[in-house]
């Protein structure tokens, strides 16, 4: 009976940690520096939310820059329809998608109309 109970509480420890390593799989690349993100109006959750509202998939890589004085959250998301890599840009002040572009290319599409 005591060895019964020992397997169990061993088996109750070791399969929360292995559903841990499961889940730190799916974290997505990040390069958001505390700096800029004390700037940004729009919060790192809600830009993903308008990104991935632009384009439904998972969320690979999430990177938070300073372009010509504005600042931009782009995110690296795998679509659920295909599989292309796909690159959207978002304000972080604003919260409007500014480009949706194919990852590895070097141009982008706007999607959205720019007003200054």
């Amino acid at each position: 009976m005591i060895r019964l109970t020992s397997l169990t509480l061993l088996a109750g420890l070791l399969l929360p940690a292995a559903g841990l390593s499961a889940q730190s799989a799916q974290v997505p690349t990040r390069n958001v520096p505390e700096n800029l993100a004390a700037k940004a109006k729009i919060g790192e959750d809600s830009a993903r939310a308008v990104a991935l509202k632009r384009i439904p998939g998972t969320v690979e890589t999430v990177q938070l820059l300073e372009r010509s004085g504005k600042l931009e959250y782009v995110f690296g998301i795998k679509p659920t329809t295909n599989k292309a890599m796909e690159k959207v840009t978002v304000d972080a002040m604003t919260a409007h998608v500014m480009s949706v572009s194919a990852a590895s290319s070097t141009k982008s599409k706007s999607t959205s109309s720019h007003s200054s």
